[in-house]
Formats: structure tokens, C-alpha cells, sequence
């Protein structure tokens, strides 16, 4: 293995086709590139919407594969390509175990592959839970910022879920600028929700921090709602929950009954793929028969084609686009090459003349 200095692949360097040298960048590099970097990958995720939302993506279906011997597990591919400046392709591989957690490791595990966009061979893999756990935050952050605008700026938010999702969601929410007066939290897990609290606390926030033990108490008393859970099925089916009319970030898509999205306005990261693989809008869908309660999308708000009223519950669901991996993928390659320690694998590619 070696060091490389190149800032991109040779084959952009040359403007001749070639094979570019394959990379590997553990997850240390990964959250060094990252951290600290809020305001920056929040940009660059509204701007991959932008691209996304101008057809300037190629953003496949997510392919899952279930586990018969395992129900509650899944792995997924997210296969998708980027232009504007990055100009990149690729695959984000990951999988979804929420058994580890019994086992005191992480539910989620992922890599991130990078393909060269002339010759489609790949140039990294990388450790991609942080770079998803990454472009989601960022994703809920932007939500939040653009779907309040219209309202008093929230000054409690709830976190429904206390994983390592909720984490990077309050990190990039201090991160970007945001400041509370309360924060609650809601877990199923005690001990997951006063892991989360002792987080809070040592991150420094000056908020009052309430731990829930309704899920019903912490919706009431929020004006932003996360929710990070694992849920596989619908578990908050009340409206009336909602009468306070608060943004919600519904970020694990399975969590709201039907009825509660019908009352409130809905607004997505990508119609189509979001409404698929039993996620709480693709059921409203079924029983309604129709798509009508889907307002718009997310890059829809930010370019004014959709207005967001102020006096009604907002649910923001996003699918996860792989689109935004490749993003987020692509700013921590460049990065890691800037620090000149990009680690190379001399001689990945073996077969590379046509007849031997």
C-alpha cells in the first residue's frame, strides 16, 4: 500500500482514459474529513438536491435484500450517479442489523464505493456508516432550516429514538447554528435514552434536557420531532398528537400511521423512491389509492415551487438517495487527498492488458 498525492484520478488528470489507482479510506480518515465540517456538508447536500432535483443524477431504486433466517435484518444497495463538478458514480453497500445493538456494536454497517467516471473503474472504497449517518443528518438539518422559515423559530426539539442517528442529527443541528431551550428524548430502551442524555450533557448544550417516557409527552412538547428509530411498522397512529402543528423529521420512515400523514403537509426527498418498501407515505398511498398528500419535495421548497403552510404539521420523509452518498463520498476522497494521505493499493487491478 502506498501514498498518493493525485487529487483526482489519472484519467481526469489526463483527459486520456486510464486505470485509476484503487484507495481505501478507514473510517478514522473518514470522520477526520468530516468533522467539525456542519455548515460546509450541508451546502453541499442542498446543492446535490439541487442537482438531483434538475435531473443532473442517475438515482436508481434501492435494492434490499431480505434475510428469510433473519426478518428483522436487511442489507441494501444504493447504486447512483452525480454530475455537476463531482462527476462521479457508484454503490453504497449497507446493512441494517438492529440485533448487534444486544451485542454492544452498531446497527448499521457500510462501505461506499467510488467509480471513475471515463473509465467506470473504481477508485476508493471507503467506511461509509459516518458518510451516511452523515448526509442524513444533513438531509434533516437542511429540512428543518427550510421548512420553518415561515414560523417562529423552534425553540424545543424532540428526539424520538436515541441512536447514532439521533447523535449526528443534534450535532449538525449545533453544528449549523441551532440552539434550543429544551430538548427531550423518547426510547423504547432506558438505557439507550440515558446514553443519550449523558451524551447532551457532555456535548455542552444549554438546553434543559428531558427525558420522556411517552411517546405522547415528548411529540406534545416539541416543536421539531426526529425520529430515529428502527421501527418496521407504524407505532404513532394519534393526529391529535400533532395539533401544535410541529416540523417533523421522520426520518426512519416507518414510524407515522397513514392517518397523521393525511392531516399533515408532506413533503419528500424524491416521490418515487419514497414511496416504496412500506414506509409510512407508501401506505398512505395504498390506502388512498393516490399521491395527492404528497406536496411536494424537498428541492421543490428550496426553489419556490412549494410553499410550506405555517399553520399545519409538516412531515419531511426522506427516502435516502444515494445521490448524496456520492456527494458526501466524493468530499472526504478529495480531502483525504489534499492531507496527502490517501492510502493506494499498488497492483489492485491485475488483468489490464486485452490479450495477456
Amino acid at each position: 500500500m502506498t501514498t498518493a498525492r493525485s487529487t483526482t484520478p489519472e484519467s481526469a488528470m489526463t483527459g486520456q482514459p486510464a486505470v485509476p489507482p484503487f484507495a481505501v479510506i478507514p473510517g478514522a480518515q473518514v470522520k477526520k474529513a468530516l468533522q467539525g465540517r456542519e455548515k460546509a456538508v450541508v451546502e453541499l447536500v442542498e446543492a446535490t438536491y439541487r442537482l438531483h432535483g434538475t435531473g443532473r443524477s442517475v438515482n436508481p431504486p434501492s435494492s434490499f435484500l431480505r434475510l428469510p433466517d433473519r426478518p428483522s435484518s436487511r442489507i441494501i444497495a444504493l447504486p447512483a450517479s452525480l454530475g455537476g463538478g463531482a462527476r462521479v458514480d457508484g454503490l453504497k453497500w449497507i446493512s441494517s442489523f438492529p440485533q448487534n445493538v444486544a451485542s454492544g456494536i452498531p446497527r448499521a454497517s457500510a462501505v461506499l464505493i467510488l467509480n471513475d467516471h471515463d473509465t467506470g473503474y473504481p477508485f476508493a472504497c471507503m467506511e461509509s456508516s459516518i458518510i451516511s449517518a452523515t448526509r442524513t443528518a444533513a438531509s434533516a438539518v437542511s429540512a428543518a432550516d427550510w421548512l420553518s422559515r415561515d414560523r417562529p423559530r423552534p425553540t424545543r426539539v424532540g428526539f424520538f429514538g436515541a441512536g447514532l442517528i439521533a447523535r449526528y442529527i443534534h450535532t449538525f443541528l449545533e453544528g449549523t447554528g441551532w440552539s434550543f431551550d429544551e430538548i427531550g428524548v423518547h426510547d423504547v430502551s432506558a438505557d439507550s435514552a440515558g446514553g443519550f442524555r449523558l451524551y447532551l450533557e457532555q456535548s455542552g448544550t444549554t438546553g434543559r434536557i428531558t427525558v420522556h417516557n411517552s411517546a405522547e409527552d415528548l411529540i406534545g412538547q416539541s416543536d421539531i420531532v426526529v425520529f430515529a428509530t428502527v421501527a418496521g411498522q407504524p407505532h404513532v397512529h394519534d393526529p391529535s398528537w400533532f395539533a401544535h402543528n410541529p416540523v417533523v423529521l421522520h426520518v426512519s420512515l416507518r414510524d407515522l400511521a397513514p392517518q397523521i400523514l393525511l392531516s399533515a403537509t408532506n413533503i419528500v426527498d424524491d416521490i418515487d423512491h419514497c414511496l416504496r418498501a412500506a414506509t409510512s407515505p407508501h401506505l398512505a398511498e395504498r390506502l388512498t389509492g393516490n399521491r395527492n398528500f404528497v406536496h411536494g419535495t424537498l428541492y421543490d421548497v428550496m426553489s419556490g415551487q412549494v410553499a410550506v403552510p405555517a399553520g399545519r404539521t409538516v412531515v419531511f420523509s426522506p427516502f435516502g438517495l444515494g445521490v448524496l452518498d456520492l456527494a458526501v463520498g466524493k468530499y472526504v476522497y478529495d480531502e483525504v487527498v489534499r492531507s496527502g494521505e490517501l492510502q493506494t493499493i499498488d497492483g489492485f487491478f491485475h488483468e489490464l492488458r486485452r490479450y495477456g
